[in-house]
């Protein structure tokens, strides 16, 4: 027997004729994964995985501000250049290349947060590192020294603050999208189980607060359904940090009936099969079989992009005509 958890639905769900961002924590990649793979338009972390308020701020305000980088805010480490700001997936060994990487990504992200309609966030932390030499806040130690950095544990008011202001630059260029924050389930267990959970209290606080500041911001509670639903370490990875396959479904689940519109929660489960389809490998394709298989479901996903021209099909009716 588990725990109930009554999840209020969103007052304006999401569906496919919206645009999607999310940034933030890994945990924001399993729901930006599965949107994506149901053919919603997403874009995903364009600054990489971000686990803290300061950094997730940065870089919406940089999309917002349509901010380029220079060379000279990378710097060379372990034989890889790096940006402060960004994941070790823009890293490279090539200074330009690095430089390429970032700016490709923030010119994707500075064009689709103009046209998002929805701004998902996952918060994961509230410690804050900084460069011990200038102060600067990172997003990411790229395997520096320790004694590089201070850590510090955020308060309350500074996400507020910092959050605050970003959701304000967002309202001025894109008045009409809104904001959904989540707190990753993910223990942060190197900062030890009493300071992963006051980092997730603050975080959760002040979110809360933020919801209650701007009517465009609404909570889903991805934290509370794993953490106080499920409640058991049979749901976790073996480093009895990381939620499993059950558990990201588990929660995926909620999202769907709390945050998705219900003719749209129809259609992701016509998409589903489709897309089942289309992942299927067969061993004899030279078969009648194998093609009167794809002729099926090259009809019913031209059937369903003719229905729903927002619905980018192209690649799955390429791929059922390829015979």
């Amino acid at each position: 027997m588990m725990l109930s958890l009554d999840v209020p639905p969103l007052q304006e769900p999401i569906t496919y004729r919206n645009n999607i961002l999310l940034i933030g924590s890994c945990f924001t990649e399993h729901i930006s994964d599965r949107l994506a793979h149901h053919k919603f338009s997403v874009l995903q972390n364009p600054h990489g995985i971000l686990f803290n308020p300061l950094s997730v701020a940065q870089s919406l305000d940089s999309y917002i501000d349509g901010r380029v980088y220079t060379a000279d805010e990378l710097f060379q480490l372990n034989e890889l250049w790096n940006s402060w700001e960004h994941h070790t997936r823009f890293s490279h060994v090539e200074k330009e290349k690095a430089l390429e990487l970032v700016n490709e990504s923030q010119k994707a992200a500075t064009d689709f947060v103009r046209k998002a309609d929805w701004v998902i966030i996952t918060l994961g932390s509230s410690f804050q590192y900084y460069l011990k030499e200038g102060g600067k806040h990172v997003a990411n130690n790229h395997r520096a020294p320790a004694q590089w950095f201070e850590k510090k544990l955020l308060t309350v008011e500074e996400i507020i603050a910092t959050l605050s202001h970003t959701i304000e630059k967002l309202k001025a260029i894109n008045p009409f999208a809104k904001v959904l924050f989540t707190i990753s389930p993910v223990r942060h267990i190197r900062d030890g189980v009493v300071d992963n959970n006051r980092s997730k209290a603050r975080l959760i606080e002040a979110v809360h607060q933020l919801c209650e500041r701007f009517e465009q911001c609404s909570y889903f509670p991805a934290y509370e359904l794993i953490i106080d639903i499920l409640r058991d370490y049979r749901f976790f990875d073996i480093d009895f940090v990381h939620p499993n396959y059950m558990a990201t479904t588990f929660v995926w689940e909620h999202f769907v009936k709390s945050c998705i519109e219900k003719d749209t929660a129809v259609m992701m489960q016509q998409v589903a099969e489709i897309m089942t389809a289309r992942n299927h490998r067969t061993r004899f394709p030279q078969t009648d079989a194998h093609r009167k298989f794809m002729d099926s479901y090259l009809a019913k996903t031209r059937h369903l992009a003719e229905a729903h021209p927002y619905l980018d099909l192209t690649a799955e009716m390429e791929y059922f005509s390829s015979l």
